[in-house]
């Protein structure tokens, strides 16, 4: 068992926290049992396995499918595990896993029906929160675009819950290239913005059209010249006194909008 929270494989492991080390390595990390039973339908791309042995003994079937999948489980205290993560209270098991990502290319070669483009988003809950929406809406894909949080970053893994093993992603593709070529490639390209047209107004047959979705920053949303690539931007109404919906709140009722019209 690890005890040593100082030891030098800890240390190691507890790097990948900064992206600097998750760039140089192609590793990041997953925490929670949630996020393990996703790795684990793809258990190839887990490298390591941390856990203390009261998780091991709360989620007996989730070990033994790591067993099985010949993923060797190592035992930690909880102060190790603590030294791991960037969380205040750790839920007992943390992975070292391969990334994921796969380039726009390969995006727009499986022909999708809906994208989810985060154009300069910042915050890590709201950028896993929207790649969960995706997830849960049936949309196709994500793009990061340049200067938008790493996806890897352990805030934003931890928010998407898993989902971010169930649907591709790209990372670091300009705003404008992401534009032009989901729009090459046949998807009409909305922005959200709070100035557009209101999703009500528009016919369910223009909804239904392959859509690559655009969400700006939390703060201050979109650059003019982005608003000019774009085919139309697109609002979420307000009917009642708040001020402004969170980010990704608004993307998910932006990808569902799509998503019901596509599946009707």
């Amino acid at each position: 068992m690890l005890t040593d929270p100082k030891a030098n494989q800890v240390r190691g492991v507890a790097k990948l926290a900064k992206k600097d080390a998750r760039s140089s390595t192609g590793l990041f990390l997953l925490e929670g049992p949630q996020g393990l039973k996703e790795a684990l339908d793809r258990p190839k791309l887990i490298e390591e396995l941390y856990a203390t042995e009261d998780c091991v003994a709360r989620y007996p079937e989730l070990f033994e499918r790591a067993t099985k999948a010949r993923v060797e489980v190592k035992l930690a205290t909880e102060t190790v595990l603590k030294a791991l993560t960037d969380t205040t209270s750790p839920q007992g098991v943390v992975a070292v896993v391969q990334q994921l990502h796969v380039s726009l290319d390969d995006i727009i070669a499986a022909k999708p029906k809906l994208v989810a483009v985060l154009s300069q988003i910042r915050d890590p809950g709201n950028a896993g929160t929207v790649l969960r929406a995706a997830d849960a809406s049936g949309a196709d894909a994500v793009v990061f675009t340049t200067n938008s949080v790493d996806a890897y970053n352990p805030k934003v893994v931890r928010s998407t819950t898993g989902s971010l093993f169930h649907l591709p992603f790209a990372i670091e593709v300009s705003t404008e290239e992401a534009i032009e070529k989901l729009k090459a490639a046949g998807l009409q390209v909305f922005a959200a913005n709070g100035d557009g047209d209101a999703i009500p107004s528009l016919k369910p047959e223009e909804l239904a059209k392959p859509t690559a979705w655009v969400f700006g920053n939390e703060a201050w949303g979109f650059e003019p010249e982005t608003l000019k690539l774009v085919d139309r931007e697109v609002s979420v109404p307000i009917y009642g006194a708040a001020e402004s919906l969170n980010l990704a709140t608004a993307a998910s009722i932006c990808l569902y909008a799509s998503a019901f019209a596509q599946n009707s």
